[in-house]
Order: C-alpha cells, then structure tokens, then sequence
C-alpha cells in the first residue's frame, strides 16, 4: 500500500494545477433547462450535475481531447469528444426525449464508445438494474444476460458461463485489473461484492487481444463505484432481506469529491443460512458469510488522472455434500472455506498535447483455506474461537501491469499500442497439496486501431503474448498412497488477432460482423494434477504435455430500432483446436473415480435473437422477449460438458411515477423457460424442462432532500421443484433453491 501511495504522490509532484474549465447550460428540444443531467468525463473520474438553470460547469481540465457524456433518464445520452481550450470551453447541449431506451458508454472496450457505435457488440447492466430483478447474490444477475449462465454449487458459489465457456477461458476484470484468485476451480465465487460496484459489461466471444491469455470465452468487466459529484458528499445506506435463507445484506457508501480530490469508502456484510428446497428440506451447509470493504482516492489536474484502490474481500463458505442438519443456523460447518482476497490498484491517465497514456498496476493477494471434517469430529458448526488447521492453505500473490498509448488522432482513425503483464507465485502451507508451487511470467503487447467513415467503422488489431510457468517438484502421502508432483517448466506462446465491420444496412439495420482468434495457455491444475480434488469429490491426474488452447470466432449481430419496437439476433461459430478438458477414465484410487486431462479439437455454435416493445401511446409499457441457445461438441462427435440449456425469457414490464414523491417506479412479471438438456457429455446426466415465474415492484421515493430506493422481489413464485443443468449438487439430486422473497431498502443524502 505504501509503494503505490508514493508512486501516486511522486507522479503529482510533477504536475502544475491548471484552470482550464468547460461549462454550459442543459436544455430540453422546448428550451427548458434540464435539471439534474449528469455531466460526466470518464477518463478524470470527474463529474457534476446541472442546477435549476440547467447550467454545469467542471474545473481543473487537462487541454487536450477528452470524452464528455450527458444522461439524464427518459432522454437519450450524448456523448462527445471535445478539443478543450486553454481557458474556458462553453458547449450547451439539447437533449432529445428517449422513451425507448438509454444508450451507454461502454469502458471494456479499447475506444470507449457508446453501445450503438461499438464494433463489439457488448451486453450491460448496471448494478440497479440487476437488483431491480431480484438478484439474489452479483453472480446471479450477471446470469440474467443474454448468453451468460452460472455454474452454481448452492446459492454463495457460482461461476460465470459465457456461450458454453467457463473456468479460465473467461477472464474477469475488476478496479481495472484482472481478478486472479485460483479462478480455474468451480468450487468458489468470484470474491466480489456489488458494494464496489457500479454497473458490468460482459464481452462475449475472444478478448485476447485486449486482454491476453485466459480471454479466449469472453470477458467480465466490472466497472467500480463513481466518486461523487465535484464539491459534494454523500452517504447511502443499503439492507437486504432474503427469505429462503434468512440472509441479510447490509452495506454502507461514503463520497466526497473536491475541485482535485476526490474519496470514497464502501462496506458490507453479508450472511445467509441453508437455502430451501420446494420439497426437499434445507441443503445442509449451503450457509456462507461475507465481508468486504473498499475504499479509493483520487486526484486530477490538467496533466494528470489518477486513482489508487484498494479492496478487502473475506468469505466464509459451506461446501455443501447432502441433505442432513436442518437448521437455520449461519455459521458454516465442516467442511468449509476461508477465502480472502486483498486487492490494490493505481490507475493513472498522462494527458498528452495530442495523445495521452494510461497506465495501470495492481497488486492482488489471494488466501485460499479449506477446512475438512476428520473421523473423530463431528458434524457441527465450528467455533469461532476454535483452532483449526487448513487440510488446504494455498497463497497466490499477483502483480500486474498495463499500458496503453492512445496514439494521436489522424482524421477519422484512432489507434492505440501497448504492453501488459503479471507475475504471480503460488504457495503452499497447508497438509494437502493441490497445486504445486509455482511461478508464472505473462507479457503481452499489442496494436489496434480503428477507422470511421459515414456509417461505417472497421477495427482490427494484433498482439503477441508469452507465458513462461514453473513450478516445484512435491511428494504427498495419504493413507499409504505417494503422489509425485513432478516440477515443470515451460513456456506458452501466441499471436492473437480481430477484425471487425460495424455498418448500417439498408439505412435500419446495425450490423456487426467480427472474426477473431483467442487463446488459453494451460493452467496449473491442467497441467500438474495429482491427487483428491475434494471440492469435486474425485482424484484428478494433470497432463504436463497440454498445448495452448487456440479458437477462431466469427460473430454476426444485427438490430433494427424504432422509438417504440427493437429486435435483435446475435449468431456465432467458435472453433476450438486443443480443447482442454477432464474425463473419467473408468477406474478408482482412494475409492474415488480417477478423472485425468485430456485435449481434443471442439466447436461451439449458437446466440440469442429477440425482441422488445414499447407500444405507443402506452408509454409506460414494456414488453421483453429473448431466447439464447449453445451447442458444444468435441471433433469426435461427443457433446461437450457443462453446456447451458436452451433458455426462453419473457418479461412484461410497467414504469411509473408519482408528480414528485415517486421516480424510477417499476413492476415486473418474468417467466424463464429452461429446455431439457439432451446434449450431454459421457459422464453427465439429461437435465428436465423447467419454469420459473418472478415478480418485482420498486421505485425511488423522494421526501425532501432524501431518496429511499425501496424493491420487492419473489423468485420461483410457485415454488417450482427444479435442477439446473449447471448446478454442482445435480449428481447428488439435490434440487434448487424454492421461492425467495427480497426486500431491498437503500438510504441516500
């Protein structure tokens, strides 16, 4: 922490205050100032609002370009590159009326447009808009996405799925760096909370050549919570009711911004008990707890952009085997997790006279405890005063880098060159072993571009990426039994590559049509397996022979839109060469069935199509539909594991308003139509059809100067008795979680 604070304060010392300001006034097409439109510029983390005149104004801006973005609701969003002058740039803006929908910037992508002039197509959310569907935990909402599923084990676990791709091959991204916390296991969470959080974006399909090794399925980008608006404090508080599990959510939110500086501190707790079955009982030790706290500074004058964070994650998680104690009870039993994640990162942006760098470091540690049950204990809680030792106690500590140089401006084109890397060594404390210790050195560099001309754009670009991986030599007994963790050393290359074509046709249609390459070097586990895998309850055997997976993705996507009607149809073909995957080979040790590493050439095909209205004059209707369906093979006609079901969602949606108490305010009824899933590897099990019918109702109240966000959500209205395909407790037919009622409450000023 004390190396990055001096790094931070030593880069300041370089850079002189500057005056350069912009203001403006806000009017509606009726010449009405707007009040309350938020002035945003992303890239200085800086923002204001407009007062009852409609005007704004933002000191202290660097003289070069920058990106300006004016949303208010109900209104469609403006986003612009503006020269800056030396002393004052005054730009009014008149926003037209959006009854249909908002357009977004979108961050995880290299050139930082709107949705609707991304090459990319990119799915997101904001985080109010997955609580407003009654997401249970953040991993959940992400799920709602169309062509995103979760791999679950209970309701604290779960791992995201994008077109059928899971483990490493998805790589997710948080504070501006990549989240490395063992991440190829399906038996933990993401270590995230949605109190450091202020929206998602998910791109699906190859990302390498943004995002190196370990992109190949697509990309999780979480973009972290907003400082406040310039000269403003604020302070919101958030409680969450869960039924099913008698869990609550508490969490609290401090901001202060300066004309320079700017605070924030984010914390919450988390905890919930067994989930309930429809008819089943509760599943024994499905219970977790959760506490996470973050905090960030920041400061900007005409130079310079930086922000330096900083975030603690702990979580306490049952690993859940049967059906067995019925009890309300919260804290975890045996066996169990301790999962900490501390994370730091330094996010700086260099404003150049007609370019600009943005660089950023992190530094993530990673404890990862497993704690059993031996024969003489028994099956009950553990004390929090009582000493355990971890039977696994592994340390991953990651530091990694990013920079990018945004190349000067020629005409119409924009490109961008630049390096990234980590170093990360993995260490074992623990009785079992179940990675090596290990040592691996990424680096990357890359170039892209683009070029706009009309209604057209093209991008394209290139990267080269080398991972080198070596790990020590371990020899384990158990019960008799010796396991060689044979050392290694190798190194993993690979040139990555996109090309993409955004277009109109027939001066409707947006269409984008992409192909790119992606890669995964093989991970840890793959390669170096040897021993009892007790979070999948078998024995798994690495193949120190594996080679790089490589895939070739080509994406089609069109939309049509008009003010009132939106239909949209996403299609892809992803071919795979060197499949990584684990098979059983039919036979046992230590009574458990021996799974080992393989590799085959596979291919997956599939996307969502579907259609969204918003009939005239009943403006406060919406009516949603989608259906997204994955087929997943290996070259030899065999299925692939793990693939989603085909899903069809359907939603009818209200909005309304009081005239000056009630904003924002909403009703849903959602049905989610899961197909059987016949498509299947050698050693799943068919999974049957289900639906699932959920309802919400929410909105913004406003008594003076406070505002109350206050929602309501039932899932599995009808207590519906179902297995998800994805869920880790199918083998064991153990059901899903029964009817969840959520009430929200969040407190701002």
């Amino acid at each position: 922490m004390k190396i990055f604070s001096t790094i931070l304060l030593i880069g300041l010392s370089f850079f002189a205050h500057a005056q350069n300001k912009i203001s403006g006034k806000v009017t509606n097409q009726q010449n009405e100032p707007i009040f309350g439109a938020e002035i945003y510029l992303d890239e200085l983390n800086k923002g204001t609002s407009t007062n009852e005149e409609g005007f704004y104004q933002i000191n202290n801006l660097p003289s070069n370009t920058v990106k300006i973005t004016v949303v208010f609701f109900g209104y469609e969003t403006i986003i612009k590159n503006i020269q800056l002058l030396e002393k004052e740039t005054v730009l009014n803006f008149v926003l037209n009326e959006a009854i249909f929908k908002m357009d977004e910037v979108i961050i995880s992508t290299p050139f930082n447009k709107l949705q609707s002039e991304n090459v990319v197509k990119v799915e997101r959310a904001s985080l109010q808009q997955l609580k407003n569907k009654g997401a249970a935990t953040l991993i959940d909402g992400v799920g709602t996405l169309p062509g995103v599923s979760v791999v679950s084990t209970g309701v604290g676990i779960g791992k995201p799925v994008i077109r059928g791709l899971r483990g490493n091959r998805v790589l997710v991204y948080t504070q501006g760096i990549r989240l490395e916390n063992q991440q190829f296991g399906d038996e933990h969470g993401l270590g995230i909370d949605e109190s450091s959080i202020e929206s998602v974006e998910v791109i699906k399909g190859p990302a390498s050549l943004l995002y190196g090794s370990d992109a190949l399925g697509g990309v999780l980008y979480f973009n972290p919570t907003k400082f406040a608006e310039l000269n403003k404090f604020d302070f919101n508080y958030n409680q969450t009711y869960f039924s099913n599990t008698d869990g609550s959510s508490t969490s609290f939110g401090v901001k202060k911004s300066y004309n320079l500086w700017k605070f924030l501190a984010n914390g919450a707790y988390n905890q919930h008990s067994d989930y309930k079955t429809p008819n089943q009982g509760t599943v024994t030790n499905t219970r977790f707890n959760e506490t996470t706290f973050n905090t960030a500074i920041g400061y900007n004058n005409s130079k310079l952009n930086s922000t330096l964070r900083f975030n603690f994650n702990n979580s306490k998680i049952g690993i859940p085997e049967e059906i067995g104690v019925q009890n309300n009870h919260k804290t975890p039993m045996l066996p169990y997790q301790d999962l900490t994640t501390k994370m730091v990162s330094l996010n700086s942006i260099f404003f150049l006279p007609a370019s600009k760098i943005s660089t950023t470091f992190g530094y993530t540690l990673n404890v990862r405890k497993e704690f059993e049950e031996h024969e003489h204990e028994e099956d009950e809680e553990h004390s929090e005063n009582e000493t355990l030792n971890p039977s696994l106690f592994l340390n991953l500590n990651t530091y990694s880098y990013d920079a990018k140089w945004h190349l000067p401006k020629l005409g119409e084109i924009e490109t961008i060159v630049g390096i990234q890397g980590l170093y990360q060594k993995n260490e074992n404390f623990g009785e079992e072993i179940l990675i090596p210790n290990a040592t691996t050195k990424d680096f990357g560099t890359f170039f892209t571009g683009l070029y706009n001309w009309k209604q057209n754009t093209i991008q394209a670009g290139i990267r080269f990426d080398t991972r080198n991986l070596t790990t020590k030599q371990h020899l384990v007994t158990h019960d008799n039994e010796t396991h060689i963790f044979e050392a290694i050393d190798k190194s993993f290359k690979n040139i990555s590559s996109s090309l993409g074509f955004k277009t109109v046709l027939f001066d409707k249609i947006i269409s984008r049509f992409n192909i790119a390459s992606g890669f995964k070097a093989p991970n840890l586990a793959e390669l170096t397996s040897n021993g009892v895998h007790h979070g999948s309850n078998r024995f798994e055997i690495g193949n120190s022979d594996l080679k790089n997976e490589q895939n070739f993705q080509s994406d089609i996507s069109l939309e049509y839109n008009t003010n009132h009607f939106e239909i949209f149809a996403n299609g892809f073909y992803n071919h795979i060469n060197n499949y990584i995957f684990i098979a059983p080979t039919g036979e046992l040790e230590e009574d458990l069935f021996i799974y080992e590493y393989t590799q085959d050439n596979a291919k997956l095909y599939g996307g969502e199509i579907g259609w969204h209205l918003h009939p005239h004059p009943l403006d406060w209707l919406h009516l949603n539909s989608s259906f997204e369906f994955v087929i997943g093979k290996q070259n030899n006609g065999e299925y692939l594991p793990l693939i989603p079901a085909n899903k069809l969602t359907n939603t009818l949606k209200t909005e309304f308003k009081g005239k000056n108490w009630l904003q924002n305010g909403f009703g849903a009824l959602t049905l989610e139509s899961n197909f059987k899933q016949n498509n299947i590897s050698e050693f799943e099990t068919t999974s049957s059809a289900y639906n699932i019918v959920n309802i919400g109702i929410g909105g913004t109240l406003k008594l003076s100067k406070y505002n109350f966000d206050i929602s309501a959500n039932v899932n599995n209205l009808f207590n519906t008795s179902y297995i998800s395909h994805l869920s880790r407790l199918k083998a064991d037919g153990i059901k899903n979680i029964g009817r969840n009622i959520i009430l929200n409450l969040k407190f701002e000023i």
